[in-house]
């Protein structure tokens, strides 16, 4: 026989539930409002604006000029923009690689840019402007930034400037900033041929399709020369070296001659 229980004594355990029902719907209102009123207040306050802009990786153009064409300004909604958007805004650039965009903590926005690696200036009337690996040319208005690496003279065929912008590229660094400039001299047998002028006093001669590959070895080819000795390391076949010395005798030999032939003539 099942006991039956008494309406009476219920009554303590269903005002026990309804009144745990009634504190978590409560709990729940009141965590909802406060919540609501610390969006609200965050929103309002300083916390929720860009309190600064961090940039990193920027050599060819000041880090202003990166930060203006972001869009973002210190005052601005944390929120109010998006990171893709702007990426695609700094990556128009031709000289940009890429560019990553994140919030960092609350109140600051960090900027990472990569640029193009530089590979020596283009003379054009008188004014430098930077090489990219990219093959880019980028005006620099008249200044020159601090970089050291050759410059490209005679290069009017962009296909020429590509080819020995690629053998550059796969110089090593230390040789790369050994070089002082390098002029385009084709002729009728080879139209890559070139002319190269070292920061040591010595000249280059060369074709671009080897060019890297050659290039690489000149530490260890004046390693083997006298310092004080300079002149012209043909490139072009083998390895020849010849000093300044005998290139200017055999030039002032091959004068008086002419010479001679000039005063026989009737």
């Amino acid at each position: 026989m099942e006991k039956i229980i008494d309406i009476e004594d219920r009554i303590p355990t269903l005002k026990e539930r309804r009144r745990r029902r009634t504190n978590k719907k409560f709990s729940i209102l009141l965590f909802l409002f406060v919540t609501t009123l610390l969006i609200v207040l965050y929103f309002q306050s300083d916390y929720s604006q860009v309190q600064s802009i961090e940039l990193k990786g920027a050599v060819l153009v000041p880090k202003e000029t990166y930060i203006k064409q972001s869009t973002l300004k210190l005052g601005d909604s944390m929120w109010g923009f998006k990171e893709k958007n702007i990426e695609k805004n700094l990556e128009q650039n031709e000289w940009i690689k890429s560019a990553h965009v994140k919030r960092n903590w609350l109140t600051e926005v960090h900027i990472q840019v990569e640029e193009y690696k530089q590979i020596g200036y283009e003379e054009k009337e008188g004014v430098l402007s930077i090489i990219l690996e990219n093959g880019k040319v980028i005006d620099t208005g008249g200044q020159v930034l601090p970089f050291e690496g050759p410059i490209f003279s005679g290069f009017k065929e962009e296909k020429v400037r590509l080819r020995l912008i690629k053998e550059l590229a796969n110089l090593q660094p230390e040789v790369l900033l050994t070089i002082s400039q390098i002029i385009y001299t084709p002729t009728e047998n080879d139209k890559y041929s070139i002319q190269v002028f070292m920061n040591d006093g010595n000249e280059i001669k060369a074709i671009i399709p080897s060019f890297a590959e050659k290039m690489n070895y000149y530490p260890s080819i004046v390693s083997q020369l006298n310092p004080d000795v300079k002149g012209i390391i043909d490139l072009e076949v083998g390895s020849y070296f010849q000093p300044y010395v005998e290139v200017h005798n055999e030039e002032i030999d091959e004068e008086a001659t002419e010479l001679e032939e000039e005063e026989q003539t009737p």
